[in-house]
């Protein structure tokens, strides 16, 4: 009996947990632009909108001429990849950016030497702005 109210319990808390995120937009993953790997894209954005043309694995640069500006906000944080023995990916460092209207953009950061990088990997549709954590 204990085994079941536990089951259920865990089942009530991961139900209020998706609805979460129901509310505020499916996430889907995505191929980026050359097929090496998968990105996020949480919510929808609006027709025609800027974040509507951004594609997962685009550069930080090609991102701010499609945007018309630099971040209004950003930071960068470690993932937990920096830990990894001997990782050498451009995923060690993370960099969010906000857009003010638009949403979150999230990048890769580039090694643990600080190379590499700068590599379009998560797009949270949120014009509030409410996705920004610094």
């Amino acid at each position: 009996m204990q085994a079941w109210g536990l089951g259920a319990a865990l089942a009530l808390g991961l139900g209020v947990a998706g609805s979460a995120t129901a509310d505020d937009g499916q996430t889907r993953e995505v191929q980026s632009q050359d097929g090496s790997f998968t990105g996020e894209i949480v919510g929808t954005p609006a027709e025609g909108s800027k974040f509507a043309q951004l594609q997962i694995g685009m550069s930080m640069q090609d991102v701010q001429e499609l945007m018309d500006s630099a971040p209004d906000r950003s930071h960068s944080y470690e993932s937990g990849k920096r830990w990894i023995p001997f990782y050498f990916g451009n995923d060690a460092t993370r960099l969010q950016a906000l857009f003010r209207g638009e949403g979150c953009l999230i990048f890769t950061g580039g090694n643990i030497w600080g190379g590499g990088g700068s590599q379009l990997i998560q797009i949270e549709v949120d014009p509030a702005g409410d996705c920004y954590q610094p």
